[in-house]
């Protein structure tokens, strides 16, 4: 397994290796990351450590990449494209640890479409993991998307309004607003002569034997086959994994993650419509590596706010035991970029790429959750919407198919299956 150096990109993987290991003996996993943050996916992947080993990658030094930078969670917007740069640098030391390591297979991300071609001579299978939503590589990462040779910019981002030819005709989601179409066109654009996000993703994929994603027939069928039929390729379903949900109907969470950071004025609309609700917060805001933590949640509250809250919100910056939170019995409200909370009522806020889709695939699909309004020429809200989003969440039948799809997350026997049927589909591709 190699996935982009981000934790948001390494979790997936992670716990795909999990159910690997322990859906059937014999299966053995390495993880390749960079040598910087192999303590901490080690201790992701504690409970697999037997079976699952982490090899560290020794990033090159790339000129304007801060000296020891190993993960997103190290740089700014700009440094993630150089970090592109230095894992683009690994190639050679990863090419000498396939030769001897020899795997049946390889799972991959979006960053690396090099591997296909390090892989093919060694007999080894390459298979593009997304760890998105399917609705959202749907919309974003086929060859219908730029098809007639268009690429979007700033100027024509109002071609990305629109979904791609063929997309599934009854889809909810074949449009997005102005203002996420505008986000998006950063998937096109190039850093640095190099290849864009699209451009890496696409021969990935046409280079790989299979696809699998994280997701389910009784989720996103219709993207599966899209998908499908776009590239011709057999897509394996990994199914969704989410932690225990929570109990309560209380304290209201919220969390955004540890690389989206809330603009001044969208972190300050938030916190005054989360006092606006009457009941008990806890908000986690991050910031940029490097930058006065305690300075910026200064600029997001307004003179007088935490004495009001004294007492019943609290405001938190650096990382949280998130999932330990989420099981907390007094949590019952979780407000966030665009995650399933497995039973908590759901209050979803995009703020980039594929947080949109997800939102709008929970929300207008799979009936799960409330997003906050925002303003489709620019994706403002203001506090009322907050206030008005939690209230719709917390209400009778403000849960919506919640409890449908609840059982669906947490039966054993419906995760089993899941894990099985991947690991048998997994073997088939690779013997294919």
């Amino acid at each position: 397994m190699f996935p982009w150096l981000a934790f948001g990109h390494i979790s997936p993987f992670a716990q795909l290796a999990r159910r690997l290991v322990s859906g059937e003996a014999g299966v053995c996993v390495t993880f390749l990351t960079a040598a910087g943050i192999t303590p901490r996916v080690e201790a992701m992947l504690a409970s697999a450590a037997g079976a699952v080993r982490v090899l560290p990658l020794s990033l090159p030094q790339v000129p304007g990449l801060p000296t020891g930078a190993a993960s997103t969670a190290d740089v700014s917007a700009d440094g993630a494209e150089l970090l592109k740069l230095a894992l683009d640098g690994t190639q050679p030391e990863v090419r000498a640890l396939l030769a001897e390591l020899r795997p049946d297979a390889v799972l991959i991300d979006f960053a690396t479409p090099w591997v296909c071609d390090v892989a093919e001579p060694l007999g080894a299978k390459v298979l593009y993991f997304n760890v998105f939503s399917a609705v959202s590589f749907a919309y974003l990462n086929v060859p219908a998307r730029l098809a007639d040779g268009r690429r979007p910019s700033a100027v024509i981002a109002r071609y990305l309004v629109v979904a791609p030819a063929g997309f599934p005709a009854a889809s909810a989601l074949a449009s997005v607003p102005p203002h996420q179409a505008a986000d998006l066109v950063y998937l096109y654009t190039s850093f640095y002569g190099m290849s864009c996000v699209y451009d890496r993703v696409v021969p990935s994929v046409k280079g790989s034997a299979g696809f699998v994603t994280k997701s389910s027939r009784d989720m996103e069928a219709p993207y599966v086959d899209y998908i499908s039929s776009q590239y011709g390729k057999s897509v394996i379903l990994a199914g969704p994994v989410v932690p225990e949900p929570p109990r309560g109907d209380a304290v209201i969470f919220a969390s955004f993650g540890s690389e989206t950071f809330l603009p001044v004025a969208a972190a300050m609309e938030l916190l005054l419509g989360l006092e606006a609700t009457g009941r008990p917060f806890l908000v986690v805001l991050n910031f940029h590596k490097g930058t006065d933590a305690a300075a910026e949640v200064a600029t997001r509250t307004l003179p007088g706010f935490g004495e009001r809250v004294k007492g019943r919100g609290l405001v938190h910056t650096g990382w949280v035991q998130q999932q330990h939170i989420l099981r907390h019995r007094s949590v019952g409200c979780f407000v966030n970029h665009a995650g399933l909370g497995a039973g908590c009522r759901l209050v979803l806020l995009p703020m980039k790429t594929d947080q949109y889709f997800n939102a709008a695939l929970f929300v207008r699909e799979l009936r799960v959750g409330v997003e906050v309004v925002q303003r489709d020429e620019d994706g403002w809200f203001g506090r009322a919407d907050v206030t008005d989003a939690v209230a719709a969440a917390v209400a009778t039948g403000g849960d919506g198919d919640a409890s449908k799809w609840r059982e669906f997350f947490t039966s054993d026997a419906v995760q089993n299956k899941l894990a099985v049927d991947f690991v048998r589909e997994l073997k088939e591709v690779v013997r294919a």
